[in-house]
């Protein structure tokens, strides 16, 4: 499983890695931020099926493309509406857990985060 992972903080990408790797999902790809994710994501787009992320794991509030409009585009894009998407934030707000969810989410995750909390929600979204 080809997993990308999107936050503007190193910590957190570190963190959700070393949990990540500890569930057995070691085929890891980061981004630095929504606009980083979606250069990403086209290029292995062009490469062709082989090359897709299998999943995206992104925070909400970063610079630039939020994670709110990462998952906007990707949810538009042909190559990779169907991608499953799990957002880790510390966004509450219910009108935007809503839209999220209105978009098609399989998880939303509350930071800080732990190792059960994230194995929790990915068995919950049926990724493990």
């Amino acid at each position: 499983m080809k997993i990308l992972i999107v936050d503007d903080k190193a910590s957190i990408r570190s963190a959700m890695k070393t949990i990540l790797v500890r569930l057995g999902l070691s085929d890891l790809t980061e981004a630095v931020d929504g606009e980083d994710a979606w250069y990403r994501i086209n290029e292995a787009a062009k490469k062709g099926r082989d090359h897709v992320f299998d999943l995206i794991v992104s925070d909400m509030e970063m610079p630039g493309m939020t994670g709110l409009e990462l998952l906007r585009a990707v949810r538009t894009s042909p190559d990779v509406q169907k991608t499953p998407f799990i957002m880790a934030t510390t966004v509450t707000a219910r009108q935007i857990i809503l839209e999220t969810m209105r978009l098609g989410i399989q998880a939303y995750i509350i930071k800080p985060f732990d190792a059960d909390m994230v194995e929790f929600k990915f068995k919950q979204a049926g990724i493990l």
